[in-house]
């Protein structure tokens, strides 16, 4: 699922919702949640998981197409750590599909 996909079924769960309002919102935490990242901080969405920054050291990689070292600079990454229901809910045994 994209964002407009997101969206758009905001939408049709919220028909006296504007579409351009429920666009606002959801850009709006998105926003936020990154301006809370690039801060350092830690968002948690209970039942939903947690987003953090993990520090990846620099290192001494290879260039897999000369074989040539390459220095890789210290860098920040986001982590997504699902939390206990979302993990339950992907887990759980789906009905058998037919061929």
């Amino acid at each position: 699922m994209v964002k407009s996909e997101l969206i758009m079924r905001l939408a049709e769960m919220n028909p006296h919702l504007y579409q351009r309002d429920i666009e606002r919102i959801v850009t709006t935490i998105f926003d936020e949640i990154s301006a809370a990242l690039a801060r350092g901080d830690r968002v948690e969405l209970r039942g939903f998981g947690a987003f953090s920054v993990k520090r990846r050291a620099a290192r001494v990689a290879r260039n897999p197409r000369t074989g040539a070292a390459v220095r890789v600079e210290e860098k920040h990454v986001p982590f997504f750590k699902t939390g206990k229901e979302l993990r339950a809910a992907l887990n759980q045994p789906r009905p058998a599909e037919t061929k």
